[in-house]
């Protein structure tokens, strides 16, 4: 839905009334900034923002059927439209007339267009509001990429930076830099002004510019373990420590990283699906996949003793006073057999 709309804006084609729906913040700035080009305004004054958590919507209203100085058309960015949501009234901290603002969605300002921006999960589908919006308005749905939709996008970004990316390291890029679009899109744009227009995305490429997280560390660290990897997971480990992280902390991520591990392995037994094991375990489908496609994980009963261990060596670290790097150093150089 967002690509066709982005087309429409770069074509010129202008709706008065947008709705903007989810949380990925990337869809929100680039259906802005779309606008932003394609709407021939002058002057910056010509784009008015407004948090509806602090202003009335009539007041947004008002300035929509206000003629812009100057200009044929201007813009106005609505943010935090929580009225389309299930909140409770207690916690509303304005009033708003909700009764104008239909009546004004059925006429809307021909000089003036209107972005409500709704940073939510989901609206609440039962108001009357939210119904009207989403059959008045233009809406984009800000949603989390998946899966193979999200190894697309990385690579349809890699050809609007003038690069390109094979799937392979597309999914790889997804690896070391997470999910987030803008995350992803930032460092597209810097290997691609790196290779200048020349060249690809490569494998060398990415694990030289792209810095990883410590949580995607500590799953490449968990799945070397788990492989029987000893020197690369103490290598790991070593790269962990010279980044200022601590041992207590990161035995604390790895026994979350075993005990997804148990979960998935739980209700893949019991017949659930990819799509369904993220939501039931509220993570991201991607992480959900990798550990789904890695043959080479222990059995419930080989993860549960893992478990059992790093409990032990939580203990340790925590009621140790000396080199407490040395007790997660040995539990990795045992391996996986200990």
């Amino acid at each position: 839905m967002a690509n066709a709309t982005w087309k429409n804006i770069t074509a010129g084609v202008i709706e008065p009334v947008y709705l903007l729906l989810g949380i990925e913040q990337h869809i929100f700035d680039t259906t802005i900034e779309r606008l932003k080009k394609a709407i021939p305004i002058l002057d910056e004054t010509s784009i008015v923002y407004f948090d509806l958590e602090e202003t009335p919507i009539e007041i947004v209203l008002e300035e929509a059927d206000t003629l812009p100085f100057l200009e044929d058309r201007k813009l106005i960015i609505a943010r935090n439209a929580s009225f389309l949501t299930a909140q409770d009234k207690g916690r509303e901290k304005v009033v708003h007339n909700l009764e104008v603002f239909e009546s004004w969605l059925a006429n809307p300002s021909p000089t003036a267009t209107v972005v409500f921006l709704a940073p939510y999960e989901k609206l609440d589908a039962r108001k009357r509001i939210t119904k009207l919006m989403q059959k008045q308005a233009t809406v984009i749905e800000a949603k989390r990429l998946q899966g193979k939709d999200l190894t697309t996008w990385v690579q349809h970004e890699a050809k609007l930076n003038d690069s390109k990316i094979s799937s392979e390291n597309a999914m790889l890029l997804v690896e070391v830099a997470g999910d987030s679009l803008l995350s992803l899109a930032t460092e597209i744009e810097k290997m691609a002004t790196y290779l200048a227009g020349e060249g690809e995305i490569t494998k060398e490429v990415i694990e030289m510019h792209v810095a990883r997280t410590p949580e995607m560390d500590v799953f490449r660290l968990t799945d070397s373990y788990i492989t029987g990897k000893v020197s690369d997971s103490v290598s790991i480990y070593h790269d962990l420590l010279r980044n200022g992280e601590e041992p207590i902390m990161l035995t604390s991520l790895i026994s979350g990283q075993i005990r997804l591990m148990i979960h998935v392995q739980s209700l893949r037994s019991k017949g659930y699906q990819q799509q369904q094991i993220a939501k039931t375990l509220k993570v991201h489908p991607f992480r959900v996949k990798l550990l789904m496609e890695n043959k080479k994980i222990p059995n419930e009963t080989r993860l549960l003793k893992i478990l059992d261990n790093l409990a032990t060596i939580d203990y340790k670290l925590k009621s140790t006073s000396g080199k407490r790097e040395r007790v997660l150093e040995l539990f990795f150089m045992r391996g996986i057999r200990n």
